[in-house]
């Protein structure tokens, strides 16, 4: 009886408090919906540019600009087809750019790396200054060290060569990346140091065997920025490359407009398309692991 009662005690309270939670889920609720709903319309806002790109590749020559649509009225693949046999071949383009990247990625992980283990690690005079020089130039724009490289470049006749593009790469010029992997390296405990110099590693053996492999989260990061900064990069090969069978895509692409209004619009926007692929994939690829490193080098 006493059960029963108890029973029936908690019934008559719990009832009130769901009649007072309901409208408090239903306002939740709403105002959830509402959320997704403007993230959904900001979306497509942002978006609305790369769909028109694609929508305006499948349409013709003389319809490009005609409709802010996204549904062309006649598709074609015309443009596919004309950009890509265009400029004596528009795969090589591709093959150029995707071996730059390669080399640039390697170069990157391996020179940075090692740079990185050194101010990470190792004790050797003027460390905090370099260091420290090292940071100050991140903070330096490009373009402040444009002129002296270029004057460097040209007096050893590498103007309108793969070099000026492949050798920074490859002499840890990018500070970034360097910083980037430092900080993942210091999160590192020093006892796998300690365990590897008792069992006779040196410095590069602790680096090669210890530390490289732990790095690989940092690394994938790394190696993702790497792949689209040089895919996407337009300055420095418009700087250094005035040959046209030189060219990378994005170089090859500004050659669809032209300044006397003979732009191959349609060409151009198909062959854009067919551009943003490599890093799509990439990126789709490499995203869980740009996530983890980004999460454990502290790079938020």
């Amino acid at each position: 009886m006493a059960t029963s009662e108890a029973l029936t005690r908690r019934v008559s309270t719990a009832l009130p408090r769901r009649r007072a939670a309901a409208p408090v889920r239903a306002r939740r609720a709403a105002l959830g919906a509402l959320a997704h709903t403007a993230l959904i319309l900001f979306a497509l806002v942002m978006i609305y540019p790369l769909l028109w790109m694609v929508s305006a590749s499948f349409r013709p020559e003389t319809e490009v600009f005609s409709s802010p649509g996204l549904i062309p009225s006649a598709p074609t693949l015309s443009n596919y087809l004309s950009g890509w046999l265009s400029q004596g071949g528009f795969g090589r383009f591709f093959l150029t750019s995707g071996l730059i990247c390669l080399v640039s990625v390697v170069g990157i992980l391996l020179s940075c790396s090692f740079a990185a283990y050194a101010f990470a690690r190792l004790s050797f005079s003027f460390k905090r200054p370099l260091f420290a020089v090292m940071l100050v130039s991140i903070m330096l724009p490009l373009h402040v060290t444009v002129v002296p490289q270029y004057i460097i470049f040209s007096r050893l006749g590498w103007v309108n060569t793969f070099w000026p593009l492949l050798l920074p790469k490859v002499l840890a010029v990018d500070s970034f990346f360097i910083f980037l992997l430092v900080q993942f390296i210091r999160g590192l405990p020093r006892e796998l140091d300690e365990a590897a110099e008792i069992d006779g590693c040196g410095p590069v053996m602790i680096f090669w065997r210890i530390i490289l492999p732990l790095m690989k989260p940092a690394l994938a990061t790394a190696s993702i920025f790497a792949f689209i900064w040089s895919w996407n990069d337009f300055f420095i090969p418009l700087l250094y490359l005035t040959d046209p069978d030189l060219y990378t895509v994005p170089l090859a692409l500004r050659s669809f407009v032209s300044a006397d209004g003979e732009s191959a619009w349609g060409q151009l926007f198909a062959m854009s398309v067919l551009s943003l692929l490599p890093i799509f994939a990439v990126f789709l690829y490499g995203q869980r692991f740009l996530i983890r490193g980004i999460a454990t080098t502290g790079l938020k």
